[in-house]
């Protein structure tokens, strides 16, 4: 599994805090050994996310990916539930 993000994604992520983004190391890692881990709460999103999905990073951020194809993992969005759902 090959991961990417876009740019958007960097500059989001680039803002957190330094705890926040040890934590999506962390997760990281997770998902690459089981996407399906339940502490991720990896799940489908629909309405303006929709062909997304959601896995937490901590109690308040979550980080969006698509898949494409059967080995590419594109991280489009990470933020807090308001920043991305509000």
């Amino acid at each position: 599994m090959r991961l990417a993000t876009t740019k958007r994604f960097d500059k989001q992520y680039a803002k957190l805090k330094p705890s926040v983004k040890l934590r999506f190391k962390a997760r990281i890692e997770l998902f690459l050994d089981n996407p399906l881990n339940p502490v991720l709460r990896n799940h489908p999103l629909a309405g303006k996310y929709v062909g997304y999905r959601s896995i937490n990073i901590t109690g308040d951020t979550r980080a969006l990916y698509r898949q494409k194809g059967d080995t590419l993992i594109i991280f489009a969005f990470i933020g807090s539930h308001s920043q991305l759902y509000g």
